[in-house]
């Protein structure tokens, strides 16, 4: 127990009652102050944490040895702990701190791990499709701004896994390169349109530490099935978002809490011979409605 006859903070002697106060002040006043700001809170809710849990030694090596692994299982290509980051919805919560846009304006959600910089540029109405596989489905809406005027010559990057859950690039020599993977231009009206497959939900790795964690916790790997886009045009912010389908098991679960509400598509199965031949579909197809709204820019968000 904490000796409580004094719990006045006197200087740089250890005390449990005045933890944080003890600590943050070793903080040099030569620290850079939002370093000193960040560090001043961390070690705030940190102590407070370890105050609340009351760990044994045991507990406390566990979780170090937990961290430790973690590290040990980054590479160039694989972050272990941007994983943690995504499973414990950290990921998710900064990106929404740092894209809160006017209402109206379609929101973010994370990037993900597999967006590959020169994806092919195809015209309206292609198919991002290449292996075959899957239900048709065409994708199409319209790039406008908040006031519903249409942007044109937005570019619309869309990405997504082929319908065993996997993208072209964990499948290398297995799927084509750059299978549904695109690069589109909204027209005049703002509108854009192509052809893909219905996606479906996949497991984020979970043979690491993470992995484990999940499992301890009693929760799945899975994330929710969705299509990828990046949505650019100048002078407005950049849009880094999903879409998601509405009968997937694991809408509400996406292990890295990546789905949004205003994020969830009407995918509808269309039986229509005439719109099948006037799109190039297969009859009948999957038709997801999809329109973004972009916010301008604003001195903030110029950096």
């Amino acid at each position: 127990m904490a000796n409580t006859q004094d719990s006045a903070f006197d200087g740089g002697y250890f005390d449990e009652e005045m933890s944080v106060e003890v600590v943050n002040s070793r903080i040099g006043s030569a620290a850079d102050p939002r370093l000193k700001e960040v560090v001043s809170i961390l070690t705030k809710h940190l102590h407070a944490a370890v105050k609340e849990i009351e760990p044994t030694h045991e507990e406390w090596f566990a979780a170090i040895r937990f961290l430790t692994e973690t590290g040990h299982m980054c590479t160039d290509w694989r972050q272990e702990y941007i994983l943690l980051s995504d499973v414990l919805g950290v990921t998710m919560l900064v990106d929404s701190i740092n894209h809160r846009r006017p209402s109206g304006a379609t929101p973010n959600t994370i990037l993900g791990p597999f967006y590959v910089e020169g994806a092919p540029h195809y015209p309206n109405g292609a198919n991002i499709c290449l292996d075959q596989k899957g239900e048709p489905t065409l994708v199409r809406g319209r790039v406008m701004d908040v006031d519903g005027n249409p942007v044109e010559g937005a570019t619309i990057d869309v990405w997504q896994t082929n319908d065993d859950g996997f993208y072209d690039v964990q499948q290398k020599g297995e799927q084509p390169e750059y299978n549904l993977r695109g690069v589109f231009k909204s027209d005049a009206d703002g509108r854009y349109w192509f052809q893909t497959v219905k996606p479906r939900f996949y497991p984020i790795p979970d043979d690491g530490p993470v992995g484990k964690l999940l499992g301890d916790l009693a929760r799945h790997p899975n994330r929710a099935a969705h299509m990828h886009f990046i949505v650019t045009s100048e002078g407005y912010d950049e849009i880094i978002t999903h879409i998601f389908t509405p009968d997937c098991p694991y809408l509400k679960e996406d292990t890295v809490f990546g789905v949004k509400k205003d994020l969830v598509a009407n995918f509808q199965h269309i039986d229509d011979p005439k719109m099948a031949e006037d799109y190039g579909m297969p009859n009948p197809f999957l038709l997801a409605d999809w329109d973004f709204v972009l916010a301008r820019k604003t001195p903030a968000s110029n950096g």
